[in-house]
């Protein structure tokens, strides 16, 4: 069992996007953040439920398709799962659809109690409004053994950082600059200690960077 994380990043380091709009809620900068991975054979039949086989294949389909290999719970912030633009539906069920592509248990870090949410596929939500910790035992509990992934965002995947949870950390540099947003490295200084390094890119120009303790 391993702790993991898998992050995209743009070259000056920022994992999220600040142009959204009413009218682009994603923003215009969020498919140049994430594009060579959307465009994977992998990303369209795991999460488009698109099997027609289209899709990018080697080096970056290779990356999205270690990410669903062997997780068995997964742990996510409020944002990611979508709490907070729809913070006071009691009826919202986040924005991954009806059939989620984690199909696994999900812990949710919210700061307000929820019932579980149960999807198809296999992807149950959890809501837990405690410490990424006492999260990250309940999310070891019930993974049978396989890994668990701090999904995101980038604040609570530097919370484990920091805490010295993660056991392998993949982040993916978009070669873009975002020039603002939430920075994955802020506060992490010398966090490659420890860890066996290596890189690789793809022909996106997308590198891959991971660290393995």
């Amino acid at each position: 069992m391993a702790v993991r994380v898998d992050l995209m990043i743009s070259l000056d380091g920022f994992a999220t996007t600040t142009d959204q709009t009413p009218e682009i809620p994603f923003g215009e900068d969020w498919p140049r953040l994430t594009g060579a991975y959307a465009a994977t054979k992998t990303f369209r039949e795991r999460v488009l439920q698109d099997n027609s086989g289209g899709g990018t294949t080697g080096v970056d389909d290779d990356y999205a398709q270690a990410y669903f290999v062997d997780v068995g719970a997964e742990i996510m912030g409020a944002g990611m799962f979508g709490l907070h633009n729809f913070p006071d539906d009691a009826n919202w069920r986040g924005w991954w659809g009806e059939e989620p592509p984690f199909r696994c248990p999900v812990f949710v870090l919210t700061h307000r109690q929820r019932p579980a949410i149960e999807m198809a596929g296999g992807t149950t939500f959890h809501f837990l409004a405690t410490d990424p910790v006492e999260a990250l035992r309940q999310a070891v509990s019930v993974a049978g053994g396989k890994d668990v992934r701090i999904g995101g965002g980038p604040t609570v995947v530097r919370e484990y950082l920091k805490a010295g949870l993660v056991d392998h950390l993949h982040v993916a540099i978009a070669p873009i600059l975002l020039g603002r947003g939430i920075r994955l490295w802020d506060d992490l200084r010398g966090f490659e200690t420890g860890y066996a390094v290596k890189s690789e890119t793809a022909p996106s120009g997308t590198i891959h960077l991971t660290f393995q303790r």
